[in-house]
């Protein structure tokens, strides 16, 4: 896929990454741009919560077990003060310089997360969303459907191994892990909610194949979403694209 953009100053894109821990979002994320990169276009990959040194501190306090009796709307708000952190330092000023941004999880999160998960209900998410975060939303989500039971138990081994030692004085980034089989299809089934209410931002892809095959599926959507432009192809026998002004 080669991916150009036109010479004239425009908005960058933002696009996000959407889904249950452990169906491969970090893992995709980079994929593509990496596939971006290898154009020349510039590019921005982020996360959250995080993203800033300020919502770095803030996920330590949000996704370590330390802090399992965390109120629901205490989460939230903080998963919140991490994002117009992130907005202000990162996101926007990626965007103003016609950089597209990649970030793993947004609103979309909090919404599935804690609204769905912690049964807080899609309103306060949304209101916070208003308020905080003004109107900004991605140009494209690209939200990878998995199976609940297999995302979460790999995304519980991969936590083991960055963490073996398994020490009360060390972070950890397992506390969303322990939740039940409930919580996650209660979040999966918001997120598809939000899919079903928001089609022409979100595109749910199958991440239950290989990486490879998710990743092809990936760029399809990119290409197809953000109207990008056929050209011959460097990178694979794929069709490649332009990206042009909007």
């Amino acid at each position: 896929m080669i991916l150009s953009v036109s010479s004239h100053p425009q908005r960058g894109r933002f696009i996000t990454f959407e889904g249950l821990d452990g169906c491969g979002k970090s893992t995709q994320l980079e994929k593509l741009a990496a596939a971006l990169r290898a154009q020349h276009l510039p590019v921005v990959v982020t996360r959250e919560p995080g993203g800033t040194p300020t919502g770095e501190k803030i996920r330590h306090l949000l996704l370590d077990t330390g802090t399992s009796a965390l109120a629901p709307l205490a989460e939230l708000a903080l998963m919140f003060a991490s994002r117009a952190q992130h907005i202000k330092e990162v996101i926007q000023p990626g965007l103003s310089e016609g950089r597209i941004v990649l970030c793993d999880r947004f609103t979309d999160s909090s919404e599935a997360y804690q609204g769905g998960g912690r049964k807080l209900g899609s309103d306060p998410v949304l209101a916070l969303h208003h308020a905080l975060c003004g109107d900004l939303q991605p140009d494209l989500t690209i939200l990878m459907d998995s199976d609940p039971v297999m995302s979460v138990e790999r995304a519980r081994r991969r936590n083991k191994a960055n963490n073996p030692g398994h020490k009360r004085d060390e972070h950890d980034e397992n506390r969303f892990e322990q939740e039940s089989r409930a919580f996650f299809g209660r979040v999966r089934n918001t997120y598809l909610a939000i899919a079903e209410r928001e089609p022409q931002r979100v595109v749910v892809v199958d991440a239950r194949g290989t990486p490879d095959e998710t990743h092809a599926r990936i760029k399809e959507v990119v290409g197809r979403k953000l109207k990008l432009k056929n050209q011959p192809s460097a990178l694979s026998s794929q069709h490649s694209a332009s990206l042009g002004s909007r």
